[in-house]
């Protein structure tokens, strides 16, 4: 008994620290609690705690909802719209692997020629494995950005990729009609080529293996005639080897021996037979000819494929500002 009397007459640090009214708090009024019943003290912090709470609580809600709505893609697209999303992304996609494909290819072709070297790398640029590295880059960069713009909605990329596909789409429609009105001046591009590949024959691998193509698929040798071969260091009729004075096997009628085994060895002398003479052993006319008939056999097979081509890349233009315009409108209604 005498220790409680001790202990309320010295009251304690933290019992004074209790009793004081904390002037700072906002949940007790500044009203002295001998005025204060408790029933009254028990209304005003009970309901202040709730309406802190409800205030919390609507402010959770607030972020909550906010954060979902940043976490939705643009809010809720149509059938259309997404089954245009992703037919965009598969098919650059599939198009991406075949530009890598093209480009591993010229890359390949350059190295195991050693195009690099410092003294083949001067001609470079008359490589024709550089048009594959080219057009394996181009279609690699263009459909990759095309690919990834659609799989992420990306807006810029997409733009990027629609304005690349309007420039090939106007470009090839100049070509075409510059091809058209100026059909003679190609005839003598082709036969400049022609000679220059010829010209080269021996001495690059991938011109020797497009000129031996072109000769027995088309049944042809030399440019206008068999005697343009004269233009070959190895095949003029000067020349020491034992090719002087011949053309290539591609342009034998019959190049193999008994059917079976290819003779690298029928045209030799053939530049200097006659033409009826030689007509037995070669084919006598030239591969311009070819290539000129052969275009107009086939001119309806090349105005539908390129009809196709140039459909599909409109048709991916649509695609494309289809999807920009749809996820700009989801965006607006989303903020």
């Amino acid at each position: 008994m005498r220790r409680y009397l001790v202990m309320r007459w010295f009251n304690l640090p933290w019992s004074r620290r209790a009793n004081t009214q904390n002037e700072t708090s906002p949940l007790i009024p500044k009203v002295s609690s001998s005025f204060l019943g408790t029933e009254e003290l028990t209304h005003v912090v009970t309901g202040d705690s709730t309406d802190l709470q409800q205030e919390g609580t609507d402010t959770g809600q607030e972020q909550n909802n906010h954060a979902s709505k940043r976490s939705q893609p643009h809010g809720n697209y149509s059938l259309t719209d997404f089954f245009l999303k992703y037919l965009l992304f598969m098919s650059n996609l599939l198009f991406t692997v075949l530009g890598l494909l093209v480009l591993g290819l010229g890359l390949w072709g350059l190295i195991n020629k050693e195009s690099f070297a410092q003294e083949k790398i001067g001609s470079i640029g008359t490589d024709p494995m550089l048009i594959f590295v080219t057009l394996g880059l181009v279609l690699t960069v263009l459909c990759l950005s095309g690919c990834v713009g659609a799989l992420r909605e990306n807006c810029c990329l997409l733009r990027l990729f629609s304005a690349a596909v309007l420039v090939l789409i106007t470009a090839q429609v100049l070509a075409a009609i510059v091809a058209y009105s100026l059909q003679g001046q190609i005839g003598d591009y082709l036969r400049s080529g022609m000679l220059a590949a010829m010209v080269r024959y021996q001495d690059d691998l991938d011109l020797r293996f497009i000129t031996d193509e072109i000769q027995s698929g088309l049944q042809c040798c030399g440019a206008e005639n068999y005697r343009d071969w004269e233009i070959n260091i190895y095949y003029n009729c000067s020349a020491p080897g034992v090719l002087a004075c011949g053309v290539p096997a591609t342009c034998c009628v019959d190049p193999l021996d008994n059917g079976t085994v290819w003779n690298s060895q029928c045209g030799v002398g053939a530049q200097l037979l006659d033409e009826f003479s030689a007509q037995s052993v070669i084919f006598l006319g030239g591969c311009l000819g070819g290539i000129s008939r052969w275009i107009e056999q086939h001119t309806g097979l090349i105005g539908t494929a390129g009809i196709i081509i140039l459909g599909v890349q409109i048709l991916t233009l649509f695609i494309t500002t289809r999807l920009l315009d749809s996820i700009q409108w989801h965006k607006a209604n989303s903020i």
